[in-house]
């Protein structure tokens, strides 16, 4: 089954209708002229320091087994185009979906006997802008494996899920109110096709987990944990609904 079909026949199934494909937006275009020059500018973008770490760490052996990413995966910019277009995927080793930050530390784990990296360090930010900055251009094609059908359902329920203080879900602002403002700030629809990115507010990278748990926040609700389940079953969903936009990495927003 396509990943198209398997996202529809959810959607379908569960009733809701979500943001249209025809009306699906990328981030950047809620953005300032200013912003969306500085992310089009490779020399201006301050996310491709981060890309540039990254494809020095791609090359670096670590771990007991002394190994780097290119001594298994070669040139990225051919083994990794397209890869973060399709996570998360899934993992057969958990038995559930992985994002792309997860798979780096599977990879560690098993083919480099090194330790993991932190979820939000700058390693890890490096590595998985390197990564995604191959698939720059490409469509979000979400990967087409019928057993994430459950862990897709459950991120749709999450994102409509009512949590915090202030009883607000992410489909209140991002599935009801996209291109409303909200303290001066534009509503966006959430789409994950530019992370991990910069955020002015942030004066750095950050990853699409660190931006969920911010909202999460923001409503008053207590967090996930990073890497954990239900952030990469939110992933998995809003990777559907971003289905057919073009990957960014790295971005940058405000």
């Amino acid at each position: 089954m396509r990943a198209a079909s398997l996202a529809a026949l959810l959607l379908s199934a569960s009733g809701a209708a979500g943001i249209e494909q025809a009306e699906r937006r990328s981030g950047i275009e809620f953005a300032s002229p200013e912003t969306q020059a500085m992310q089009a500018d490779d020399t201006a973008n301050p996310g491709m320091f981060w890309v540039l770490d990254g494809a020095e760490l791609w090359r670096k052996r670590e771990g007991a087994a002394g190994k780097s990413c290119a001594d298994c995966h070669q040139d990225a910019a051919k083994s990794m185009r397209g890869v973060a277009a399709r996570y998360p995927d899934f993992d057969a080793q958990s038995g559930r979906p992985v994002d792309l930050s997860g798979r780096i530390n599977l990879c560690r784990a098993n083919h480099q006997q090194a330790a993991p990296l932190g979820h939000e360090s700058p390693q890890m930010l490096a590595l998985t802008a390197f990564v995604a900055n191959q698939s720059r251009g490409m469509p979000v094609t979400p990967a087409a494996d019928p057993r994430l059908a459950n862990n897709l359902a459950e991120g749709r329920r999450l994102f409509e899920q009512r949590m915090g203080q202030l009883d607000l879900s992410c489909a209140n602002c991002h599935d009801d109110h996209w291109n409303a403002r909200l303290g001066g700030s534009a509503v966006t629809q959430a789409q994950p096709n530019a992370y991990p990115l910069y955020r002015l507010e942030w004066q750095s990278l950050g990853s699409l987990q660190r931006r969920m748990r911010a909202c999460m926040v923001g409503v008053r609700a207590e967090p996930f944990d990073y890497g954990a389940p239900e952030f990469v079953d939110l992933e998995l969903y809003l990777m559907s609904r971003a289905t057919g936009l073009k990957m960014e990495t790295p971005g940058v927003r405000p």
